[in-house]
């Protein structure tokens, strides 16, 4: 069996990196977004409370007020509070929120596990009575970590999934993966839970694990962490054909698109951008709109007039 775990989660952590590159890097090559879509008001910079800089005339050939520390906050509070869920739903986000940080937490411990046993490796006791201070740190912070994620997801969890099954307005937009998801990290955090309460209450176990799979010398370890490996050796396999990837793809929304002012000036990488994304070719066709066409073509076309000639 150790072996079987082994290569589960060896495969597991390539996998989840070659796919979440792969799509990250297909994005990244994308045609540029089309602005006329989007009318980013910017939190953070100088704004009134009536208008964007973009109404101001000629607003590209002025200063651009950024405040950094801001949007750094914004983006700290969309993360890692989810504000946005807490000002238009509190009583969901009361269970959305500890899912979600059950969630980013179990990621965390398992790297912290990682690096635990890295460092045990080179002789660095990751223990409560360690000599090294260091190791006294990443002890407790594994150990609070591993806690947090297990309680708090397991508590998410079957709030977001009681939320879904009673609430008609959260009902009508869930699929059957959707209830699957939920179950899913259902069992990976009650897992890791049980491995804590009945097995491994320090996590020196799972550590130890990782130990052997650095030195590719896998060890057998317990029943109930062999249950949870297993479990969220197939949750990174199963990630990536998920909605997961919007941790990453969220900051390419607000930098990328919803952030990005940068004015089209003559001569510059954006213009050039903009001339080989006129160059795409229209898929879809309307009575003002030739398939086949290029976006170019679409915009310097004269609009049909109507019977009042507008």
């Amino acid at each position: 069996m150790r072996f079987v775990l082994a290569a589960l989660t060896y495969f597991g952590y390539l996998f989840i990196i070659t796919m979440y590159s792969v799509k990250v890097v297909k994005y990244l090559r994308l045609p540029m977004h089309l602005r006329s879509e989007v009318y980013p008001v910017i939190p953070g910079d100088k704004l009134s409370k009536e208008k964007t800089y973009y109404e101001n005339l000629e607003w590209w050939t002025k200063l651009r007020q950024q405040n950094k520390l801001r949007r750094l906050w914004f983006l700290f509070s969309d993360y890692l509070l989810l504000a946005e869920y807490f000002r238009r739903d509190r009583g969901y986000w009361l269970v959305v929120y500890p899912w979600h940080i059950g969630f980013i937490f179990i990621i965390t411990f398992h790297i912290l596990s990682f690096f635990g046993a890295l460092f045990e490796w080179f002789g660095v006791s990751v223990a409560p009575n360690s000599s090294s201070l260091f190791g006294i740190g990443l002890y407790y912070v594994s150990l609070a970590t591993g806690v947090i994620s297990f309680v708090s997801g397991l508590f998410g969890s079957i709030g977001v999934l009681i939320n879904r099954l009673v609430r008609s307005d959260l009902r009508d937009y869930a699929s059957p993966q959707t209830y699957f998801n939920y179950l899913f990290l259902l069992m990976v955090f009650l897992s890791g839970l049980l491995v804590w309460i009945f097995a491994d209450p320090t996590f020196s176990e799972y550590r130890e694990f990782w130990k052997g799979l650095i030195a590719f010398n896998p060890i057998n370890v317990g029943t109930l962490a062999t249950v949870h490996i297993l479990l969220f050796a197939f949750l990174l396999i199963y990630l990536p054909f998920t909605r997961s990837l919007h941790y990453i793809t969220r900051l390419f929304g607000f930098l990328l698109i919803r952030w990005d002012d940068e004015p089209s000036l003559p001569g510059s990488l954006l213009e050039r951008k903009v001339e080989e994304a006129l160059k795409q070719k229209l898929n879809w066709q309307g009575p003002h709109i030739q398939s086949g066409s290029t976006w170019r073509d679409a915009a310097l076309e004269e609009a049909p007039r109507g019977r009042n000639g507008v």
